[in-house]
């Protein structure tokens, strides 16, 4: 089978790669021609663990291609993954407009039948809709059938997690089309689920949902810790040796960010109160992740008195280690409440970068870690990258202006950092 991924940002270069990586031919198809030039010359865009030597490894064994032509790739190719963004809009809802692009796309140029696969994170009910805009677009009445193949990455785990899934999910009506997709994942060894496209819609933003709320109530739970004078690390291993709870996403911290778990939470809960139905404890767990970065303000402003002109290092700035996405990174919104405050912010993470915005132009960014530490009054931890467990504290101790450090990830050991002589504050102990 030939496959065409329609989209090469994140998820879609990590499905065209994966299906290579399976022994399928796959061509990665994009409107931006800068892009695919660097996809073809073996370069991504973007840092995800793994995947550019893949991409250099099917680039070299001709089992992927790129290109810019639409016409030509829908024509070439039977199934087709649709991999665009679908960003929030400012009310929650999901921005479906590239969707429906590319639906109109495979209706005006298909050849014959067609196998549309949405690996997009979509509302539910849009298999519907990509059908009716298919339909509607067709200049002939070719066949064809819309499934729901919805993705479980881990950014910076998406390699191990692609080639390895702890479940695939086909959502299909269809028994041609489930068919053809059991075939493409015949080698993958993992529970499948069978289901309707509407189910396996849901299935994908009740993940994520499920897995934020995990972090809010973590992280609500480490505020009444500190009050009460108990180690929530310490409840989080208990809590996690309950097989029915699990000890994934029970670290607490200054909250979840990345492409996924904020705009899915918002457009569950949009879907909700569209068919007048309240999910009120989603609407608390993105009440808690909207405030938790203040928690750690709250904590460096009671040991510091006011932030105005404190110097204070930031470490970390990508919203999980191992990847360069920033996008709702609560880092930002601990770097926009010291702007507001007046405070001198030296920034250094090792893979992540600032967007090109004048709200950061006071933001110094440091290519070196002591850089960002020397006469420093605070270190905010922000990002748990494993380089930062290994800094020499002992040594640090002498570049900075004081000594204090504010573990917003929990990711030092506040014995050892507090017999060096450190202020150490965790979230939660």
């Amino acid at each position: 089978m030939n496959i065409l991924v329609i989209g090469t940002g994140y998820v879609g270069s990590t499905t065209a790669m994966v299906f290579a990586e399976l022994g399928w031919q796959v061509t990665g198809l994009d409107t931006d021609a800068h892009k695919i030039k660097q996809l073809e010359q073996g370069l991504l865009h973007f840092y995800e663990p793994g995947l550019e030597a893949l991409l250099r490894k099917h680039i070299q064994s001709g089992q992927i291609k790129f290109t810019t032509n639409k016409d030509l790739a829908i024509q070439s190719n039977d199934l087709i993954f649709i991999c665009v963004g679908t960003p929030s809009r400012p009310d929650g809802s999901a921005d479906m407009r590239y969707v429906k692009q590319v639906a109109e796309d495979i209706g005006q140029k298909m050849n014959g039948y067609k196998l549309v696969i949405t690996k997009s994170t979509v509302p539910v009910g849009t298999q519907e809709q990509i059908t009716a805009w298919i339909g509607a677009a067709q200049e002939q009445p070719y066949p064809f059938d819309v499934a729901s193949n919805p993705e479980f990455l881990r950014e910076g785990k998406a390699v191990l997690d692609a080639l390895n899934p702890d479940r695939i999910i086909i959502g299909s009506n269809s028994k041609r089309a489930t068919n053809l997709l059991q075939s493409l994942y015949q080698s993958v060894k993992c529970p499948v689920v069978i289901t309707t496209p509407r189910t396996a819609e849901l299935i994908k933003y009740a993940s994520n949902a499920f897995l934020a709320n995990k972090i809010s109530f973590i992280n609500e739970l480490a505020r009444l810790c500190d009050a009460i004078d108990v180690n929530v690390k310490e409840v989080s291993n208990g809590m996690g040796l309950d097989p029915r709870i699990g000890a994934s996403f029970l670290q607490a911290g200054i909250g979840y960010g990345g492409s996924c778990f904020p705009k899915d939470v918002s457009a569950l809960i949009l879907t909700a109160k569209q068919n007048s139905i309240e999910l009120s404890v989603l609407e608390k767990v993105v009440q808690v992740n909207q405030t938790q970065h203040a928690y750690l303000i709250d904590k460096t402003r009671e040991r510091l008195g006011s932030l105005a002109n404190k110097k204070i290092a930031i470490l970390g700035l990508a919203f999980k280690p191992d990847t360069d996405d920033i996008r709702e990174a609560p880092a930002l919104r601990v770097i926009e409440s010291l702007l507001s405050e007046q405070a001198q912010i030296m920034l250094y993470d090792p893979v992540a970068v600032l967007p090109n915005s004048a709200a950061y132009k006071a933001v110094t960014e440091c290519s070196q870690l002591e850089e960002a530490l020397q006469d420093a009054d605070a270190v905010l931890m922000c990002t748990e990258w494993p380089i930062f467990r290994k800094i020499d504290w002992a040594q640090m101790k002498a570049v900075m202006n004081q000594p204090n450090v504010f573990d917003g990830r929990n990711m030092l050991d506040a014995q050892d950092m507090r017999a060096l002589g450190y202020f150490y504050q965790g979230i939660g102990f």
